[in-house]
């Protein structure tokens, strides 16, 4: 099972708010769709440090806030470190190509979208309610992960 973090990256212009997405080729999953920046957390990394990360790598973008971070508690000892914070979102795959779990952070950014990342292209700020309705009309354009994220997501925002 894979361990994944995933950002909502949240702009306001002009008083409209948008979010970051992206295509990303996943031949391993049949296709080219629209997602959250996002992907795997690596061994013993933190779900921030691993979310900065993966926006960094797929989009230029530098994560300046991550919602959630100020519940943050770390416990350790010689032998151990656990994290625990308060995330916007988690997900579980109950079936389909990849078995993974993840969690869905709000986020802010600053920097310049990238052409294209690290296997992502087509980066740009798009409107929440030009997703909401891609949503309504044409679902199957995001990733099959994201499509829940971002029903979560519209669902409640704020």
């Amino acid at each position: 099972m894979y361990v994944n973090v995933r950002a909502i990256i949240e702009q306001e212009i002009d008083g409209v708010t948008m979010i970051v997405i992206q295509v990303r080729n996943k031949l391993y999953e049949g296709g080219k769709w629209l997602e959250l920046p996002g992907g795997r957390v690596e061994e013993f990394e933190s779900f921030a440090n691993a979310l900065k990360r993966e926006v960094m790598e797929e989009t230029g973008l530098v994560i300046s806030r991550i919602e959630g971070m100020d519940s943050r508690l770390e416990t350790g000892s010689p032998d151990a470190n656990v994290e625990c914070l308060l995330p916007f979102a988690v997900y579980q795959t109950l079936k389909g190509p990849v078995d993974s779990m993840g969690v869905y952070f709000l986020c802010r950014a600053t920097g310049e979208l990238l052409v294209t990342g690290d296997e992502t292209e087509n980066i740009q700020w798009a409107p929440v309610q030009q997703v909401e309705q891609w949503m309504k009309t044409d679902p199957d354009k995001f990733d099959w992960v994201d499509r829940a994220g971002l029903m979560f997501y519209l669902r409640n925002r704020n």
